[in-house]
């Protein structure tokens, strides 16, 4: 059987999230202690504490999910006796994709967190809070959505994720995404949910954060990874390191293409994906193709003792 190994970006954390994991596996609770170390900060505290506003912050959101997913990826490693080898290729949705780089060993789990915890503070920055927005259009495809967004000439609202069929995210000034969810509604008859984001991730508002994080990640070593990540912006398999580096920089403000990483995968015979991090969404997504690939989670103690 051939296998991905995927892993989960924002919107998948949630408090007290892989506190099993700490006090289940020395190895697990190594990930947390040098994350907290790297950052000179008590991110356990946060993951692990009652106040969701702090952890929801995105410069917290994104090194959090990443420990979380780091910690269940040793825990299984651990349990099960497998490594980054026993999968063909991995991938991760947004921050998710230094999760995978971690795992395949291109890049030190400290590394990563100080990268992250600087790509959601210049994510934050970027754009004041408030002045952007995001929203999730349910039951529409890219083709059809695309043509609308042209027709109506909205200046900033862009397509920031195509993540399966049926699901796609539009991201831009908040006042074009208000916009666009009542006229979606009124001449397409499409449902769009608008998102509680602090900022409109992955569209052109977000060059200025792809700067700021262009001259910090150029201070941190990177190698190839283990095995190929397929990018979220190239869709296709990655290998060289200095090429992973550009696209992480360019994800930043460039369209999530997760329903051509999922397309990739099918491509190349894959036939079973593992999730290895905190919730289910990208599980809930590969349930939206038609591809035969059974994504299974491992988000807790029970997911890791029954993986095989």
């Amino acid at each position: 059987m051939t296998k991905c190994i995927v892993f989960p970006g924002q919107g998948s954390q949630y408090l007290g999230m892989g506190k099993y994991l700490k006090e289940n596996f020395d190895v697990s609770k190594r990930v947390f202690d040098e994350v907290d170390n790297a950052l000179n900060q008590n991110l356990s505290g946060v993951i692990f504490g009652e106040d969701a506003s702090k952890l929801n912050l995105t410069e917290n959101t994104q090194p959090a999910i990443m420990a979380v997913s780091i910690a269940t990826f040793e825990a299984l490693k651990k349990e099960k006796g497998i490594d980054i080898n026993n999968f063909e290729f991995c991938a991760g949705h947004s921050l998710g994709e230094y999760s995978a780089l971690v795992a395949s060993e291109s890049i030190k789990l400290s590394d990563a967190a100080k990268i992250l915890k600087k790509r959601g503070q210049a994510m934050q920055s970027a754009v004041p809070v408030g002045e952007g927005g995001m929203a999730a259009v349910l039951n529409t495809e890219i083709d059809s959505l695309e043509k609308f967004i042209l027709e109506k000439k909205l200046q900033t609202v862009e397509i920031s994720n195509d993540n399966c069929p049926g699901q796609c995210v539009i991201s831009g000034a908040k006042q074009e995404i208000d916009k666009t969810i009542v006229l979606l509604k009124e001449e397409l008859k499409k449902k769009s949910i608008s998102l509680p984001v602090s900022a409109p991730f992955h569209c052109l508002m977000m060059k200025p954060a792809a700067e700021e994080l262009k001259n910090y990640i150029e201070d941190f070593h990177f190698s190839d990874p283990k095995i190929p990540l397929v990018s979220n912006v190239s869709t296709k398999a990655e290998k060289l390191n200095n090429e992973i580096k550009e696209l992480l920089i360019k994800c930043v403000y460039s369209r999530v293409k997760w329903k051509d990483t999922v397309e990739f995968f099918s491509n190349n015979k894959i036939s079973k994906a593992v999730e290895c991090g905190p919730g289910k969404a990208l599980t809930n997504m590969f349930k939206r193709f038609d591809f035969e690939i059974k994504c299974l989670k491992i988000d807790d103690l029970e997911d890791i003792k029954n993986y095989e």
